[in-house]
């Protein structure tokens, strides 16, 4: 959420950033609003002032014998004005709430300003794109039919379009990927690893910055729960309405869970294999942190990552995001994206973004400097460390034989219980 108090200040400072994203100024119905809530917060206090002043005015009467009609007639009255302007400036405090949640965080300074991928920056390339001794080249899907572990028939019969069944070392080879980003991201970055629920209410998708804005790239139970798109939904939460000590930043969380979009606004895009499906596995890192520490804490997140494409020795790129294409709670962000030999093309299989204090505020998460008597919003961090499914399709197609058999990255024998090749 927008920080009013900044906008009141400095109102170039949001239509500054919102121009940098596209979007047109806003300030001045902001300041608008919030002044007509601000005047009539300033009336309501007086007439209450005046009301109490009256009441003592009355027991003053009565208590002299007097007529206290007419005072007792004009505190009637400010009663009713009170409520008349407490209704509406309850209106008009929702209205500025609306519009300060409906709209996207201000970018960083060194955010490049664009308006779409093309325009986004590569920080850096790491790895050669992958090179075969033979031509025929094949995609994740064609893999998997091959050697019998991937099944989309069986999926859409259960399920319909963008779902899949995995078999056997397919399968294993998944969890052996989920497995090593989890060690990895407890053992030498210090995540605590978490075992979140899957199913969030209202407030907690509003939090993050999902609702209302995407309601519709969610889906949602009878109940009333949504399931999570993410894990960070979980993750963030667990700090909201709550003043954190200081000595406790940064908090570190990771979790492997299943991840569900509607991918509303994604028709027609990746029909074909398992990139962009409604369902499918993710280990998530969060970071909670002082304002401080949150730009190294998100250098820091996005080498986590790396380390994990690393390790399975995949060509990969480092990405920072241009303001048209960067999400809705993020002030900066980096993608990290994977070489694909059968699209010949590298694409996202990490996002690291740091939101600064825009989903503290939405959430009430709050710390207390030391020797401050006041509180400040921590900053939150998310990334994807990796999104599993997408890592299991780049593992398969760089390591793809002649023969279509698959071999397995030296770092996931040991989780693959010795197995060296899938055939």
């Amino acid at each position: 959420m927008l920080d009013i108090e900044r906008i009141r200040k400095e109102p170039e400072w949001l239509d500054n950033g919102l121009k940098k994203r596209g979007i047109e100024p806003i300030s001045g119905e902001i300041l608008r609003l919030d002044a007509e809530r601000r005047n009539l917060q300033t009336r309501i206090q007086q007439a209450q002032s005046k009301r109490n002043d009256l009441s003592k005015q009355i027991g003053e009467i009565k208590k002299s014998g007097g007529n206290a009609d007419a005072v007792m007639a004009e505190v009637a009255a400010l009663k009713d004005q009170i409520a008349n302007d407490e209704a509406v400036e309850l209106k008009f405090a929702d209205d500025l709430n609306t519009i300060l949640a409906s709209y996207p965080n201000i970018p960083a300074d060194d955010v490049p300003v664009g308006k779409d991928e093309n325009d986004n920056k590569e920080v850096s390339k790491v790895g050669d794109q992958t090179k075969f001794q033979f031509n025929d080249i094949k995609d994740h899907v064609t893999l998997g039919e091959l050697n019998k572990q991937i099944d989309f028939a069986t999926a859409a019969k259960l399920s319909g379009a963008r779902f899949v069944v995995l078999k056997n070392k397919i399968t294993r080879m998944e969890r052996a990927l989920a497995q090593l980003m989890l060690d990895t991201h407890t053992e030498e970055f210090g995540y605590i690893e978490v075992s979140p629920p899957l199913m969030v209410l209202d407030n907690a998708m509003y939090g993050t910055g999902q609702l209302p804005k995407f309601k519709e790239d969610l889906f949602q139970t009878t109940t009333g729960h949504w399931l999570i798109p993410t894990a960070e939904v979980s993750l963030t939460n667990f700090v909201s309405d709550m003043i954190i000590d200081p000595k406790e930043l940064p908090m570190r969380f990771t979790a492997y869970t299943p991840c569900f979009r509607s991918e509303a606004g994604s028709a027609g895009k990746d029909t074909r294999g398992m990139i962009r499906q409604h369902q499918f596995y993710k280990v998530e890192m969060v970071s909670i942190t002082t304002p401080e520490q949150s730009d190294e804490e998100h250098e820091r997140m996005t080498k986590a990552a790396e380390t994990i494409l690393q390790k399975l020795k995949l060509p990969y790129r480092k990405i920072l995001l241009c303001t048209g294409d960067m999400g809705f709670a993020a002030r900066k962000t980096y993608d990290l994206e994977v070489w694909i030999p059968s699209q010949n093309t590298y694409r996202e299989i990490s996002s690291c973004s740091n939101c600064g204090d825009f989903q503290a505020r939405r959430m009430k998460a709050r710390y207390k400097p030391e020797g401050s008597k006041n509180t400040e919003f921590v900053h939150t961090l998310n990334g994807s460390g990796l999104a599993v499914g997408r890592t299991l399709v780049a593992v398969m197609e760089n390591y793809q034989q002649a023969d279509g058999s698959i071999k397995v990255p030296d770092v996931l024998v040991p989780y693959m219980n010795g197995v060296t090749v899938i055939k």
